[in-house]
């Protein structure tokens, strides 16, 4: 409980959960070992995940329920054995969406307070690049002002405890980053200070590795932060382009991605070249949608098939219709970008399957 009351930004908001969760009945269903696991009456496989450990709900991106893949919204009844099925992935991470359906108190303040922290990365990287951004223009010395202690002393004359609290108050918009280098201006003016002539944006590392993906050289930088945009999910052989976002590294997007044309129009300053670095030992993420004729063990022939192709499966669905057709989708992983053609044309074999595609946006 005292976890939970630290971790919810809203007093009034962990009550109310608290007290849901006590007049709420229960269910109890079991782990694949045998374990019995206690919750809220229309929990989902998520509040499962979450009630096993924290990294099992941040980590989840599937569930079997008795042996069968469901919907991580499904309702849990009595006696249903739960196994989840994680992502250990660097990438992996939770989703906005879970808050709509999850039941238990534990796992709605876990999801909150995941993206409670990112939010505090976000506004410190941010509030750093403006600093940053002001004082380049000034044409003050960037490495040595962010590097030194004077930077520090304003942070406490601004009663915060340390330089990332400065860094997050700027960032959300409560302080200036004009009024920061003015500050600093007025304590380095008796200083000889010598003008650096970079403007371009820094291309900064960030120490959330669990973000990060190798198999990628951005033009002009070495040791940068990259990761692949799920929107999009590219592979080695796309065409692709770099973005520079605000305290996650450089999002590699495919060349036609719908979102990074956006951003060349809006924000193209921050586009910069990327390119495939073949010999980099690296998996990649790639999503597919299967279409075929629905009949009995028709997932567990996909899967199959693509276990026999040595491909990491992360994430498995399927929708049948009235017309007894069956749209599947799945999630995996793979080393060899130049072995996909050969996945998706065993997956076309498994017999009912009469069309296979890649999916760009998931």
């Amino acid at each position: 409980l005292h976890e939970w009351q630290q971790e919810s930004e809203d007093v009034g908001d962990f009550l109310e959960t608290l007290r849901y969760d006590l007049r709420t009945p229960e269910v109890f269903v079991f782990t694949p070992k045998g374990s019995v696991v206690a919750l809220p009456a229309g929990s989902t496989p998520v509040d499962f995940a979450y009630a096993v450990h924290t990294e099992v709900g941040n980590k989840c991106v599937g569930a079997k329920v008795n042996g069968k893949l469901v919907p991580l919204e499904s309702h849990l009844v009595n006696g249903d054995v739960v196994d989840v099925l994680t992502n250990k992935s660097l990438t992996a991470a939770p989703s906005r969406d879970w808050l709509n359906f999850v039941t238990s108190s534990r796992a709605r303040s876990k999801i909150k307070a995941w993206f409670s922290k990112e939010r505090k990365e976000e506004a410190i990287e941010a509030g750093q690049e403006s600093i940053a951004r002001q004082l380049r223009k000034a044409g003050m010395p960037l490495q040595k002002i962010l590097g030194g202690q004077t930077l520090l002393e304003i942070a406490h004359d601004l009663h915060y405890a340390d330089i990332e609290s400065l860094y997050e108050s700027v960032g959300n918009g409560h302080v200036s980053a004009n009024s920061i280098v003015e500050k600093l201006n007025s304590i380095l003016n008796n200083e000889e200070i010598n003008p650096e002539t970079d403007s371009l944006p820094e291309i900064k590392q960030v120490k959330r590795e669990r973000k990060s993906v190798s198999g990628i050289d951005v033009e002009g930088s070495e040791d940068v932060l990259v990761k692949l945009a799920r929107c999009c999910a590219p592979v080695p052989g796309d065409e692709i382009e770099g973005f520079i976002t605000r305290g996650s590294g450089v999002s590699v997007h495919r060349r036609d991605c719908v979102n990074i044309a956006d951003l060349e129009i809006h924000q193209g300053d921050r586009i910069v070249k990327v390119k495939w670095n073949l010999s980099a030992k690296s998996t990649f993420l790639v999503n597919i949608q299967v279409e075929a004729l629905d009949r009995s063990r028709l997932l567990s022939d996909i899967t199959k098939i693509l276990s026999d192709q040595h491909v990491n499966i992360l994430n498995a669905s399927v929708i049948t219709h009235k017309d007894q057709t069956a749209i599947s989708r799945f999630t995996f992983e793979m080393a060899d970008a130049s072995h996909l053609d050969l996945v998706l044309t065993a997956v076309k074999n498994v017999e009912g399957v009469y069309d296979v595609n890649r999916v760009f946006n998931n």
